[in-house]
């Protein structure tokens, strides 16, 4: 595999994981006023291959987060216990929206990466060829 490729494919690596990472931000924010929803995280991963790191990048496990869940006070509510309250969920919707906003900045960056590297390897085509 040639430098180009080897770019490419830590590039396309990178848009997958921030991807899925935007796909469970969008579901965490969709749920924000689910009862007993608690929030998902995914983690990031550095991808072997026979023991050592190739540069690539793979979505580990979503994990929910096992912070306290919102107490609500809503006694007319069908999930409310005796004392009138019902658990909410635990989306912070500030975090969310910043977490979507730079995993959407990191997308745009293994983008641009992926077509300065197709960009470089067209020029080197072109010159070979002449």
């Amino acid at each position: 595999m040639n430098d180009f490729s080897k770019a490419l494919d830590v590039s396309v690596s990178g848009l997958k994981a921030q991807s899925q990472r935007l796909r469970h931000l969008a579901e965490n924010i969709a749920n924000a006023d689910t009862p007993g929803y608690r929030r998902k995280t995914v983690s990031f991963e550095t991808e072997y291959q026979n023991g050592s790191a190739i540069g690539r990048v793979e979505t580990g496990r979503v994990r929910l987060d096992q912070s306290d869940l919102d107490k609500i006070f809503d006694p007319s509510h069908p999930m409310a216990d005796e004392t009138g309250h019902f658990q909410g969920s635990n989306v912070n919707l500030l975090i969310e929206i910043a977490d979507a906003r730079e995993a959407q900045r990191s997308y745009e960056a293994n983008l641009k990466m992926f077509e300065q590297s197709k960009q470089m390897s067209s020029n080197l085509m072109s010159l070979l060829q002449k």
